[in-house]
This record gives C-alpha cells, sequence and structure tokens, in this order.
C-alpha cells in the first residue's frame, strides 16, 4: 500500500454486509502522512483511516474495524430534498457523514448532529473540522430517545436518519459495540427516530429515511401513528432481477395524505457495474457549489 488516500465519485466493487451495502476497493487503509491514527472505542482501540469521497469534495475519517458508512447514506442523501437556509438534523449521525455530504450540496443550511456513541461523534466532530464546515454543522452526543430533552420542541425544518434496522432477534449481533449499535435496534429503532422528529420538526416539517423493503409496511404504520405522513418514496433494488432492497422515504408532520411513488433506483448493472442512476446520484452529489464552508 503506498499510502496515499484514492479519490473518485464513489466507490467500486461493493460488497453485501447484513443487508446494507458496504464498500472496500477505492478506500484507502492509511491516510496520505502513511499514518494510522487510534481511538479508544469502547471497549477496543481501533484504527482510523481518512478516505476520500465524491471525487475528493469530502474528507472521512472513520474506523477501520468498527462503524462505516455505506451506500445506504449517499442514496439517503441523493433522495432528500433539502430547502436553502433550512436548519436541519441528521438523528444518529453516526461519523457525520450525510450532515457533511447534505451541507456541502446546501451551502445556505444549518446542521445538527446527534450520535448516541462517543466515540463516532467525535469522529464526526473532526470530520466537520477537516470539512471546513464547523461553521454550519455541530455535533452532539446523545440519545435520540431523548432529543426532546436535547433541543427546543419544533426547531428543526428537517430531519435526516439512516436508522438501525435490523431487530435484536434478527441474525447475529456484531461483537464491536459501534457495529452493533449502528446495525440493531438496541438503543433506539424508527419508532424511536421518528417520535423525536415529530417533536423537534416545525410545523409541515419532513422527514427523509432509508429502510428496507421487506418492512416497508411497518414503516408506513410507524410513520402515521407519529403524525407524520408518507409523501414520497422510491423503491431500491440491487439489480433488475433481484427484489427489492431499500425503500427511501420523505415524510411530512401534520400533512394530509397524498403519496407520489417516484420511479425504482436500481444499484447495479450485469457485471455489478453501476447504474446510469447510480452514476448521476454520485455526480449529483459531487458538485458542491463553490461556497460550501463554514
Amino acid at each position: 500500500m503506498s499510502g496515499k488516500t484514492k479519490k473518485g465519485i464513489a466507490f467500486s466493487n461493493a460488497e453485501r454486509e447484513g443487508g446494507r451495502f458496504v464498500h472496500t476497493a477505492d478506500l484507502p487503509d492509511r491516510e496520505a502522512g502513511g499514518k494510522f491514527h487510534e481511538r479508544r472505542c469502547g471497549e477496543m482501540m481501533d484504527e482510523v483511516t481518512i478516505d476520500e469521497i465524491l471525487g475528493g469534495r469530502l474528507k472521512i475519517r472513520q474506523s477501520k474495524r468498527g462503524y462505516r458508512f455505506n451506500l445506504d447514506s449517499l442514496m439517503l442523501a441523493g433522495f432528500a430534498s433539502i430547502k436553502p437556509r433550512s436548519v436541519n438534523l441528521d438523528l444518529g449521525c453516526g461519523n457525520g457523514i450525510l450532515a457533511l455530504v447534505l451541507a456541502g450540496r446546501h451551502p445556505l443550511t444549518r446542521w445538527v448532529g446527534l450520535e448516541i456513541q462517543e466515540g463516532l461523534a467525535n469522529l464526526a466532530r473532526a470530520n466537520v473540522e477537516q470539512n471546513g464546515l464547523a461553521g454550519r454543522i455541530s455535533i452532539v452526543a446523545g440519545d435520540a430517545r431523548n432529543a426532546g430533552k436535547i433541543f427546543s420542541n419544533h426547531s428543526f425544518d428537517q430531519v435526516v436518519f439512516n436508522p438501525p434496522y435490523r431487530k435484536i432477534s434478527s441474525g447475529r449481533i456484531n461483537p464491536l459495540s459501534e457495529k452493533a449499535i449502528a446495525r440493531h435496534e438496541l438503543q433506539g429503532a424508527l419508532a424511536d427516530f421518528l417520535a423525536a422528529s415529530k417533536i423537534l420538526l416545525k410545523p409541515k416539517g419532513r422527514v427523509f429515511t432509508i429502510y428496507p423493503a421487506a418492512r416497508l409496511v411497518e414503516l408506513v404504520s410507524l410513520f402515521r401513528a407519529r403524525g407524520i405522513e408518507p409523501k414520497r418514496m422510491k423503491l431500491v433494488f440491487s439489480d433488475a432481477s433481484s427484489d427489492a432492497v431499500f425503500v427511501l422515504a420523505e415524510g411530512r408532520s401534520g400533512s394530509g395524505e397524498e403519496l407520489k411513488m417516484e420511479p425504482p433506483l436500481y444499484i447495479y448493472e450485469e457485471g455489478k457495474t453501476y447504474t446510469p442512476e447510480m452514476k448521476k446520484l454520485f455526480s449529483d452529489l459531487a458538485a458542491f457549489p463553490e461556497a460550501c464552508g463554514g
């Protein structure tokens, strides 16, 4: 390994890990200086890589063995329609990837990231600083289930989240706590994220999320139980021969009934190359306006 970070619009040679798409081929093992960083993350001491994404627009510090963002987050960022001059919340922000991409794409917006894991919150803060967005993104360590006690009611225009969506009884729980909490509903689930969103959203405020397609009925039920009406959805397929894997969903607080089903998104063509739609998504996300700093 040369020790140099690699650039690219997105990732290639994706592999599946437990229902989420994980990408490894274009991710470097080391930062430009060739040195590994270590941090304390719960019970583990872990190395941290610095990975350039979206044509080098962003540099993301993330755990080498623990939680690493994946294609879910980029698809959600591409789906979310963010209003200019809005104040927004990324619930369960992990290493800050959603807030970073969306703040870069929408330079007149401000963001707060809430993350329950202190180690990930620290990484998110480092990512915000490294990418020059400290003036527009702040990171708070805290539990989404207590978000109503952390923030003022009705203080956000939009809320985005990529929640843990493996049931506790579903599959093996990763022995690394950072991965386990991010994947399994151990410390929060969709119902908790929606309950927090309802409290924190301004009237007619919107939520954007991604969820397993197999749990679509549950998603709609939980949206409506929290007074958030589903307004727009898009099914995501691995390829043209597969069943739907995910659903991207937008909901609006206190809105009336009317749902728009958008054309589906196919991730791969034959040979596991990205479809034109995915390439356009990556290209659009990489097209940061000039004034995107803090």
